[in-house]
């Protein structure tokens, strides 16, 4: 099976501009999740892993959302050396919510509701007020401002968008229609996207403490995230995406599977494909929402795969929740971790809240990794896993 080698990647976040800041932030345990007092957002302070207000003020070209995307392939591309304009190279966005912030900008910025850059494919009807907010929209944005050829690709698909569209890439290059595939994700977090999770109750008034005894809810976060992964074996030496897997449990539209077996069944597919054994994973970067259901779950998919030993990190509480982000952050910070040899610890975790108990990593772990996991799961029961492998 053709080797997909990582070339490059980049983190943009409010803990830093490149992968390196960020993980320089991680080790010494700094938090991008803190008080929050955004009334934009909502009317009370939250917790959340926000930009600074004026990040991305100044360029009324481009929305927030636009701006974090082009800021964090741009810092990559400056890196890896490749030519968008090479018709072997796809371009993939993973967002679950876009240009949302649209529709609250109101009547005052509706020059904002059109594509803009030129026409990069309005609706056949003309009603441009619709074009910016569609996911495609920004896809195609992005994809002019660099320059890639090729029509881009969407991935959106809840909270296991990021993990998808690596994975997407992946099995692109493999089917020989492409050589490189440019990978990004981004989120911003709105009233719009706010409100959402508030109504579910699952917001903690703190912050998040994932697979925790005293775990209540989710911080919500900001980022952008950018992998490009080739085939070329001038990269031969460099981290592979060796296999994955996705499923779903049909279980609710927004409660996870209750036994966690089809999460389970995506990390056998991804181990299965890899060539790996349970034995062989020497860290699992998971989920780890700190929801009561989600953590609970993903203990036991972990459990049933045979990776109850093998020590587990959360990141969201260095994060937050990035939506169409998280999957790329943390598959980027496990790069990271497999460059170091480092597992993170899982900020929030002190007392074990599942009823299969998991090696949570309270402090830096220094240990050997030459394969890893990635798991990620979402509404509507979606599951996804990842090896990664020197």
């Amino acid at each position: 099976m053709k080797d997909i080698f990582v070339v490059a990647d980049n983190i943009y976040s409010p803990l830093g501009a490149t992968t390196a800041e960020n993980f320089a932030q991680l080790r010494r345990g700094i938090r991008g999740v803190r008080p929050q007092a955004r009334a934009e957002i909502a009317e009370d302070p939250f917790y959340a892993a926000l930009f600074d207000p004026g990040i991305c003020a100044g360029n009324a070209a481009h929305t927030k959302f636009e701006q974090l995307l082009i800021a964090s392939v741009g810092d990559t591309l400056a890196t890896a050396g490749i030519d968008p304009a090479d018709d072997r190279t796809i371009l993939i966005l993973s967002t679950t919510k876009g240009n949302i912030a649209l529709l609250e900008e109101g009547e005052g910025n509706i020059a904002l509701l059109e594509e803009g850059e030129g026409n990069i494919g309005l609706p056949e009807n003309g009603e441009a007020g619709a074009a910016r907010l569609t996911l495609g929209s920004s896809a195609r944005l992005l994809a002019r401002h660099f320059g890639f050829v090729n029509p881009p690709l969407v991935v959106s698909n809840a909270c296991i968008s990021g993990v998808l569209a690596i994975l997407t890439g992946m099995r692109l290059i493999r089917s020989g229609r492409y050589d490189t595939a440019v990978v990004v994700g981004a989120d911003t977090v709105t009233r719009f996207v706010f409100s959402g999770f508030a109504s579910f109750q699952a917001l903690s008034a703190g912050p998040c403490r994932p697979f925790d005894q005293a775990r209540d809810g989710i911080n919500l976060g900001e980022a952008a995230a950018t992998v490009v992964l080739s085939a070329h074996r001038r990269y031969r030496g460099n981290l592979r995406i060796r296999g994955g897997a996705m499923t779903n449990d049909a279980n609710h539209i927004s409660g996870p599977s209750r036994t966690g077996e089809e999460l389970a069944a995506a990390i056998a597919r991804s181990l299965a494909e890899a060539g790996c054994r349970p034995s062989a994973i020497g860290h699992v970067s998971a989920h780890g929402t700190a929801t009561q259901y989600n953590d609970e779950m993903e203990a036991r998919a972990i459990t049933l795969a045979g990776l109850q030993a093998v020590p587990v990190n959360s990141l969201k509480g260095y994060y937050g929740h990035t939506l169409g982000a998280a999957g790329l952050v943390e598959s980027i910070v496990t790069l990271q971790t497999m460059r170091e040899d480092l597992v993170l610890p899982s900020p929030g975790f002190e007392t074990n809240g599942v009823s299969t108990p998991l090696h949570i990593c309270t402090s830096p772990l220094h240990v050997p990794l030459d394969h890893c996991l990635k798991t990620a799961s979402g509404f509507g029961g979606c599951n996804a896993a990842m090896v990664i492998s020197k």
